[in-house]
């Protein structure tokens, strides 16, 4: 048999792979849609890497993907990470991921928070330094602070301030910040 003799099969047209890729329901998922969710999986496993080890202890996830995501944090070469990311992407395809989401974003939010309490308690330090009238006014709103710690701490602050003024950084600056921190209801002030 010449080569010319073979029988020819049919070649598959230029565009026959998007056919099946195209009509998802008859199919299956595409291989885009099934890349989209592990590139989702992994970029879940990156955002696990943020959590401090108590909160990742705390989530229900198998014993192999929580050794992959403590490993994955002692990995410090860029090519070595990428594939422990992807192996950790692997693993999640088996995990229920939606408690892993909610765990990364209430941790997320819980640091909004905590961040925008310390944005509001600087700027009570702020008005503290700068004004006698809301010092008062934080008193009266806190009924249980140490009235002459405070007014200390303030004069303090104050000395710092006229010291320096570019450089709002002093020892009575930190201690009046430590100070309101403390305090429970810091937040509320003027």
């Amino acid at each position: 048999m010449s080569f010319n003799d073979r029988p020819k099969r049919p070649r598959p047209g230029p565009l026959s792979h998007l056919q099946h890729d195209a009509d998802s329901d008859e199919y299956g998922p595409s291989r885009t849609q099934l890349k989209r969710e592990s590139d989702a999986l992994q970029k879940l496993g990156e955002d696990l890497l943020t959590l401090p080890d108590s909160r990742l202890n705390a989530l229900q996830m198998p014993e192999t993907l929580r050794f992959a995501l403590r490993d994955a944090k002692k990995i410090t070469a860029h090519g070595a990470k990428r594939r422990q990311l992807q192996y950790i992407g692997k693993l999640m395809r088996g995990v229920e991921a939606e408690p892993l989401h909610e765990a990364v974003a209430a941790f997320r939010l819980g640091h909004a928070q905590d961040q925008l309490r310390l944005h509001k308690l600087e700027h009570v330090r702020t008005q503290l330094i700068d004004s006698d009238e809301a010092l008062q006014t934080y008193i009266e709103q806190h009924p249980g602070v140490d009235v002459q710690q405070l007014r200390s701490l303030v004069r303090s602050a104050r000395k710092d301030a006229s010291a320096n003024p570019e450089a709002r950084s002093g020892r009575g600056f930190r201690e009046l910040f430590q100070f309101l921190k403390e305090q429970p209801e810091a937040e509320d002030a003027a």
